[in-house]
């Protein structure tokens, strides 16, 4: 008489490369999401070594350090930019507007007109000074 038990198979996952899995899995996400950014505006930055104009028509937009606008060295009203800048590009297919910004203002002005060419749907490039060359 055989009294010895039978063995049981016991079905077992191994589940010790999930935690792997899903760490990968959410690293992806959080890097994903922080490159996707919704609320930007679109500026092409001019690179301050090359000389090259490939752009149609040119206005220059100056704001100086107190916050006075000028187009084209004409002085502006405070309010007036937007309506002045719509009557320049009326017309024109494609008009890049120069930015000319002083480094000591306050940033909200700089996107107030950012803002202003993204309405009227122009292409904007902030002017750069040339790197000096130290020796």
């Amino acid at each position: 008489m055989d009294l010895s038990r039978r063995r049981k198979l016991s079905s077992h996952v191994e589940t010790s490369s999930m935690n792997d899995i899903m760490f990968f899995l959410m690293l992806f996400f959080l890097i994903v999401s922080t490159m996707v950014n919704p609320n930007v505006i679109k500026l092409l930055l001019p690179n301050a070594r090359s000389g090259k104009a490939v752009m149609k028509q040119t206005i220059n937009v100056s704001v100086t350090a107190d916050g006075s606008y000028f187009l084209d060295r004409q002085p502006l009203a405070p309010g007036g930019l937007e309506e002045a800048l719509r009557q320049r590009i009326k017309g024109s297919e494609e008009t890049t507007v120069v930015l000319r910004v002083d480094k000591a203002l306050n940033v909200q002005k700089l996107v107030d007109v950012l803002e202003i060419g993204n309405r009227l749907k122009i292409k904007m490039v902030m002017a750069t000074a040339a790197e000096q060359s130290k020796g």
